[in-house]
């Protein structure tokens, strides 16, 4: 109960500027439509850009080809080389961003409305003019590279790798999307180029804005700055067959914990039953210390110092995932107790006073989440990859509070699949059933 009251009185010091929030949408005058939320009381704008596709685009033997152009964008473009192009990005006081994931690369940038214009030149020639020089591949490569011989000997990276390749094949989901070494070694310069092209066009483009600027201001900036990106890119891959079998695999690893990632199929963002899983899922293994397995696992057995469970609905696949560690010789416990957990869950459903808690929770966890100009641009261009309405932020809790007993305990016996959980374990587990 602490940790409810605890959450309300956050809420209710958050509520204004959360309640305050008012989206219109935006279109330039040649046809760039973006989510705007306009706030004048600081002198300041965040802008948030992101191309669906990611590093899914990368080729199969091109695999980190997108990652690490991604990493190396704003090493100089123009006429700029890359200590040139530091200096005058520091010189105007801004940031910008970038990010490659399996679904998306995004562009972050925050800058001061004196600087906008002179911010929005720099942000231009850096989309538009990439360098690519080989001396900053060379520089980029070698940080990715360190990064993945280093994801070689991490347990977790290891058990993700396994995981994935199992549930989804020969889709890009199934392999890193940093790459190998073999490949990311084997890039060139002109691989560079292609994820460039392959990623930046109008096809696969949203776009979040918050901050001091007006909507006629946001659509000039937008066409001075998108306008000439090619119409089309590289097609986006088709969905991923998924593919978990139930029961357990291991990879054996020389460390006294063992490391499990576990899951099976789940559920996509647009299913009708997705916030009744939502809400499901905090309750069995999302919600921390007050979840089931955290109960069951860490407080009444003491098996590990934490277990968490996660909805994962890519944009091409969704599964149902979870993970904890344990000691080599408990770990087979573990697992025995969340299996009997998911199978309790999908079997008996839960109760009034933990569906009454985790709603609780979740609807005032949420204004929390506004917590900046940046945040909430980044929240916008989410909903609008999610082809979310544009009220979505106002009517989000009225959408939780909706789910029913009824609701979660039928999509509980639907989704949960405790024969069809499977554990990817990295170590040297003892004494496993299989």
């Amino acid at each position: 109960m602490k940790r409810i009251f605890a959450t309300l009185i956050a809420f209710i010091i958050a509520l204004p500027a959360w309640a305050e929030i008012e989206i219109q949408e935006v279109t330039s005058p040649g046809g760039i439509t973006a989510w705007l939320v306009e706030d004048h009381s600081i002198p300041f704008t965040a802008i948030e850009l992101r191309f669906r596709g990611g590093t899914s685009l990368d080729d199969p033997d091109k695999r980190g080809a997108v990652y690490l152009m991604a990493g190396l964008i704003e090493e100089g473009a123009g006429d700029m080389d890359s200590r040139t192009y530091a200096r005058e990005l520091e010189s105007l006081a801004a940031s910008f961003r970038y990010n490659a994931t399996d679904d998306q690369v995004s562009v972050s940038a925050q800058f001061l409305t004196e600087n906008r214009d002179e911010v929005v030149d720099l942000l231009r020639v850096t989309l538009h003019e990439p360098r690519f020089d080989q001396d900053a591949v060379d520089r980029v490569r070698a940080q990715v590279l360190s990064g993945l011989r280093s994801d070689q000997t991490d347990p977790n990276d290891i058990a993700g790798r396994n995981f994935a390749r199992m549930a989804y094949g020969d889709h890009p989901y199934g392999s890193e999307g940093k790459g190998t070494i073999d490949s990311v070694t084997t890039l060139t310069r002109d691989d560079i180029v292609t994820a460039y092209e392959n990623v930046f066009a109008k096809d696969r483009m949203y776009v979040g804005a918050v901050g001091d600027i007006t909507a006629e201001e946001l659509g000039v900036l937008l066409d001075k700055l998108l306008a000439d990106l090619p119409a089309s890119g590289k097609p986006i891959p088709g969905r991923a067959q998924v593919t978990i079998p139930g029961g357990v695999s291991v990879v054996e690893f020389d460390t006294p914990q063992s490391v499990a990632l576990f899951g099976h199929e789940g559920i996509d963002r647009d299913d009708p039953d997705f916030f009744a899983a939502f809400v499901l899922n905090h309750i069995l293994g999302g919600g921390g210390f007050e979840s089931r397995l955290m109960h069951e696992v860490r407080e009444k057995r003491g098996l590990t110092y934490g277990v968490s469970t996660y909805l994962v609905p890519k944009d091409l696949a969704s599964v149902y995932l979870g993970s904890v560690s344990s000691a080599n010789d408990r770990i087979a416990e573990a697992v025995k107790v969340i299996r009997d957990e998911w199978a309790r869950a999908a079997d008996e459903g839960v109760t009034q006073t933990e569906l009454d808690e985790a709603k609780t929770y979740l609807t005032g966890a949420y204004p929390l989440r506004f917590d900046g100009n940046s945040q909430i641009a980044s929240i916008m261009v989410g909903m609008q990859m999610e082809d979310l309405p544009i009220d979505y932020i106002a009517t989000r809790n009225d959408q939780v509070n909706a789910v029913t007993l009824e609701d979660v305990n039928r999509v509980a016996s639907e989704l949960l699949d405790p024969e069809g959980l499977h554990f990817t374990i990295v170590g040297k587990p003892e004494d496993l059933d299989g």
